[in-house]
């Protein structure tokens, strides 16, 4: 699979490192092609001995008669366990999916303490919570372009935890998106990913949001390195 920037091969080197740890693999897939990234994927578990679920999302979305061609060409591909249609959005065969893969995971001992929040850095945990509410509330083609930069994580004396984050997008345009009319946009993004990350941290968070333009940010490793990933 050939990727175009340190993002798109990041996320692929991570992808594939953490099958080697999983108990259960489970491949959500949309039920209309198998894209060459599907293919990719598949050819990667082959290598694996661990039970793999087929996921086929928006199952109301075709026939019944179109969903069963499709489960036939994925089989032609990989050996799934399992294949359960479902809707996301309707609940449909949620359930039925909750049951198999419990049914199917070994026990362990408990691998962190119960009240442990997270083996992430703060700053990466709040970079990450930020980013969530661009994806929430941009979608589209900004969250990909957006580079999110914790710049400052003060914890005083009194008061809340002041955290200054940057948000950098490659054009002037997604800048604009961004912030919103009279900075609308980027107000509601501060407000819901501030709770986000006072619940996580379990105090009071003063969060400030700045957005710059970084051109091209995806294609150079300073960048990277800056967001707390290797490149």
């Amino acid at each position: 699979n050939e990727t175009r920037t340190l993002v798109d091969r990041h996320i692929v080197r991570e992808a594939l490192k953490s099958l080697e740890g999983t108990d259960i693999i489970a491949i959500m897939v949309e039920p209309f092609s198998i894209y060459e990234e599907d293919r990719f994927v598949l050819q990667k578990l082959k290598k694996l001995n661990k039970p793999a679920f087929l996921i086929i999302n928006k199952m109301d979305k075709i026939k019944e008669s179109q969903l069963e061609s499709l489960k036939k060409n994925y089989l032609d591909l990989f050996l799934f366990d399992r294949i359960i249609p479902v809707s996301a959005k309707k609940g449909t065969n949620l359930s039925i999916l909750m049951g198999e893969i419990i049914q199917r995971l070994p026990y362990h001992s408990i691998y962190y303490p119960s009240d442990f929040i997270t083996d992430q850095p703060e700053r990466i945990l709040v970079s990450e919570l930020v980013r969530e509410q661009i994806f929430i509330l941009t979608r589209a083609e900004i969250p990909y372009s957006t580079m999110v930069k914790v710049s400052q994580f003060e914890e005083r004396e009194e008061g809340p935890i002041y955290i200054r984050v940057v948000i950098y997008v490659e054009q002037k345009s997604q800048k604009g998106i961004l912030i919103g009319n009279s900075g609308k946009m980027i107000k509601k993004i501060g407000s819901l990913a501030r709770k986000e990350i006072e619940k996580r941290l379990g105090c009071h968070v003063y969060l400030d949001l700045w957005v710059g333009v970084k051109k091209n940010w995806r294609r150079q490793k300073q960048s990277f390195k800056e967001m707390g990933y290797p490149s």
